[in-house]
């Protein structure tokens, strides 16, 4: 590979060019949109539940 070649990344949100000021997304509207997925949970890392879960019923 060439010494001068560099890779473009591309923001995650919506794949244009990243910017500097909001790497590793392109805007602060997709920075946000991120931040909002996690919020909802609509994002969520692999891995055994912390809390039990309470789902049998104690008489």
């Amino acid at each position: 590979m060439a010494k001068n070649m560099q890779i473009k990344k591309l923001c995650p949100q919506c794949s244009k060019p990243v910017a500097i000021e909001h790497r590793p997304f392109c805007s602060a509207r997709c920075k946000q949109l991120d931040l909002g997925k996690w919020f909802n949970e609509s994002y969520v890392i692999p891995g055994d539940e912390t809390v039990p879960a309470n789902d049998h019923d104690e008489d």
